[in-house]
């Protein structure tokens, strides 16, 4: 299965006071980049991120934001008993101090400082959760890469038929092309016998050689698309080889238009040049 660079996914998890949520978008590069964008207080988690996306990740500039905030309405709170029992002590004393001094309020013993605290999220579980939600978040990018990817081998194998039925069109139509080609050969040989201009004969037939000979470049154009369908089915990180195929695979295309010497090869290849091209402009996008 081949995969795509370019995605997107997003992984939450939620804890005791606090939320955090990662993001990751990937797009096409030609070697895997990594740029982590952390909160301050867990900076410390840069390494294991870049190791992560190296172990599971082949190519693409990686963007992997992570955002951390507390809840305040779930954070859970803290009541020190300890110091509350001293305050009612004191105010029991103090009681019996001075008269009439008035019941004490509890909410006035709750807003002295350090009866309540809020329960910090320990560190170690904070990065355990992080790690975890991380891996769902990389879960999530690589189905969602695999799924582009099923369809960029689709598109390529279309355009492969496609090409494919080119190659066939002129294998097809060589025979005619050639018998037309030694027409208009016979023709200047009859003007070279009347008018005989030796130099200009022999660039003639050199040419016209050179012109009637396209077996090879056909025989390259499908040598190539089988090569594209071995690579595309076998699956992997094979985006720079199907690159260099697309490369390979444009160059006959070239050679077989400037070998060209009638209208109906020239269509067809434009048409190869127009699919190459298409496959391509995909195969940027494959790891």
């Amino acid at each position: 299965m081949i995969r795509s660079m370019t995605a997107f996914a997003r992984a939450d998890r939620h804890l005791t006071g606090a939320s955090l949520a990662w993001e990751i978008r990937s797009v096409n590069h030609r070697y895997l980049e990594v740029g982590p964008r952390l909160p301050e207080g867990l900076r410390a988690l840069e390494n294991d991120v870049r190791e992560r996306c190296r172990q599971r990740l082949g190519r693409g500039k990686v963007d992997v934001t992570l955002r951390y905030q507390t809840e305040e309405g779930e954070a859970e709170l803290e009541l020190n008993e300890t110091l509350v029992k001293h305050l009612a002590e004191a105010a029991r004393r103090v009681d019996d101090l001075v008269r009439h001094a008035g019941q004490v309020n509890p909410l006035e013993i709750l807003r002295f400082p350090g009866v309540l605290s809020t329960r910090e999220v320990d560190a170690d579980t904070l990065h355990a959760e992080a790690l975890a939600a991380l891996d769902e978040a990389l879960d999530a990018l690589i189905a969602t890469r695999d799924r582009e990817g099923e369809q960029l081998a689709r598109m390529v194998r279309e355009r492969l038929d496609g090409v494919g039925e080119q190659v066939a069109r002129i294998r097809q139509a060589l025979p005619a092309i050639r018998e037309a080609l030694r027409d208009r050969l016979r023709q200047r040989v009859q003007e070279a016998v009347e008018n005989p201009d030796p130099e200009r004969l022999e660039q003639e037939l050199v040419l016209a050689a050179q012109k009637m000979d396209v077996d090879e470049e056909l025989d390259r154009l499908e040598t190539h698309v089988a090569e594209v369908r071995r690579v595309v089915e076998k699956g992997g990180q094979v985006g720079r080889r199907l690159d260099f195929l697309m490369q390979e695979l444009n160059r006959e295309a070239n050679t077989l238009a400037s070998k060209s010497v009638d209208a109906e090869t020239t269509a067809a290849a434009v048409e190869l040049k127009v699919l190459i091209e298409q496959m391509r402009e995909q195969i940027q996008n494959i790891e």
